[in-house]
């Protein structure tokens, strides 16, 4: 919804109403552009560096590559190298601080949560887009991208949630 907000003030004909021409004057309709294509690659780089640790074997309580991950040590991971922005330890801490959104609001970048121990927000991932999530999925497992449509995962999807990374380098 943001970006086609955007693309609408990029694209739209001169002002035609006092705020509208005093926003334009002020170059404010411009700002709002440069807002939106950082929030868009912000998001592109998220993806991206998660991507690039496709492999890397679960380890409960893992932070770091060279040792592999869990859930909440793989999203703090990328959130820090790639946003500068060190989110808690716990996948509920971190649905405790970020912002709730509808599944239908979902972004690339943000994060979705699962209740896969019998208990809320469980497990965490990273969305990539078109249903798709990457995450440290369990011991055994190694970093990968699967799909939220499928059963196992719908049925225990817990919420989705965004990090505000707009007060970030």
């Amino acid at each position: 919804m943001l970006s086609f907000g955007i693309a609408h003030a990029q694209t739209a004909p001169a002002p035609s109403d006092d705020m509208s021409r005093l926003l334009a004057e002020r170059g404010l309709l411009s700002r709002i552009g440069d807002v939106g294509q950082k929030v868009g690659n912000r998001a592109t780089e998220l993806v991206m560096n998660s991507m690039a640790f496709l492999g890397v074997p679960y380890k409960r309580g893992g932070t770091e590559a060279e040792i592999g991950f869990d859930c909440s040590g793989f999203v703090r991971a990328i959130y820090q190298q790639t946003a500068g922005l060190l989110l808690p330890r716990q996948a509920s801490e971190q649905a405790a601080a970020t912002q709730k959104i509808d599944k239908h609001e979902l972004q690339p970048g943000d994060l979705v949560f699962f209740n896969t121990m019998r208990r809320t927000f469980s497990h965490v991932g990273i969305y990539v887009g078109n249903g798709k999530f990457i995450h440290a999925p369990k011991p055994g497992a190694e970093v990968r991208v699967e799909d939220m449509g499928i059963s196992y995962w719908a049925k225990r999807f817990d919420g989705a949630r965004r990090v505000n990374t707009e007060q970030q380098p």
